[in-house]
């Protein structure tokens, strides 16, 4: 049986692996980074859309999505590469050449990415911040973020086991006003998933597992640039206050 690399080796390894961008800070603080609007021509060598997973963690999504769509372009993006490396390291085994990472803050992105670069972006499973909304992948600086590279009706997918990033999400995009395409607060029970949706990472199916309903949210920001974050008071996630990192341990690093 291998041995179990250690954090230190798997950063070691990922500075291998040629679908991996681990920029320095240098590089994208305040200044677009050299493969900013060339990704499909000098990255990919094609012209098809690229696809974003956001807070990738151990890339299975992205993984997943290279294999049934060869004809679309994927790139996760985290930044903690000791759990990135298992999905990198996965795609560059399997030959995946429409799969890459990029090791990096949510905060730094529109460094890598030009106006319109970007088809589709997927949230999958983002910490729901619930103490500060300024973190949370969907709060409004984020998406305003997003609206930088996200191409017009470019379509935005949340995936998510809390009810609270579930209620938040939905009610800041029908305060604003944007186009809901799905909403789905018990996916797995509506017989709306398809292919895509039917693809699940670890960590999902322990939250099936203890009877977590998935929720699911896609929508537009239909060229918005500027947003208001909703006045509302939601119930807080009673499972999360538990520990979810408790139940779940092994989720860190």
């Amino acid at each position: 049986m291998a041995r179990k690399m250690n954090k230190l080796e798997k950063f070691a390894e990922m500075d291998k692996l040629p679908n991996v961008i681990q920029a320095d800070f240098s590089e994208v603080f305040r200044t677009d980074y050299k493969l900013k609007g060339r990704w499909s021509a000098e990255f990919f060598g094609n012209t098809n859309p690229v696809v974003l997973e956001l807070g990738c963690g151990r890339g299975e999504y992205t993984v997943a999505l290279a294999r049934k769509y060869p004809d679309k372009n994927f790139i996760g993006v985290d930044i903690k590469g000791a759990r990135m490396y298992n999905g990198a390291s996965t795609a560059y085994k399997e030959g995946l050449r429409n799969a890459a990472f990029i090791r990096s803050r949510i905060e730094m992105i529109g460094s890598f990415f030009a106006p319109s670069e970007i088809d589709e972006i997927w949230l999958t499973f983002p910490d729901p911040q619930m103490q500060k909304t300024r973190k949370r992948l969907t709060a409004c600086r984020f998406l305003e973020l997003y609206a930088r590279f996200l191409k017009p009706g470019g379509i935005i997918h949340l995936k998510t086991d809390s009810n609270f990033m579930y209620t938040y999400t939905r009610e800041l995009v029908l305060h604003n006003g944007l186009t809901m395409i799905t909403d789905q607060s018990d996916l797995y029970n509506s017989g709306f998933e398809d292919e895509i949706l039917s693809v699940r990472t670890y960590y999902e199916e322990r939250f099936l597992g203890q009877g977590m309903a998935i929720k699911y949210l896609s929508f537009r920001l239909d060229n918005k640039n500027t947003l208001v974050e909703p006045q509302v008071d939601i119930p807080r996630d009673n499972y999360r206050n538990t520990g979810r990192r408790v139940a779940f341990d092994d989720q860190q690093g």
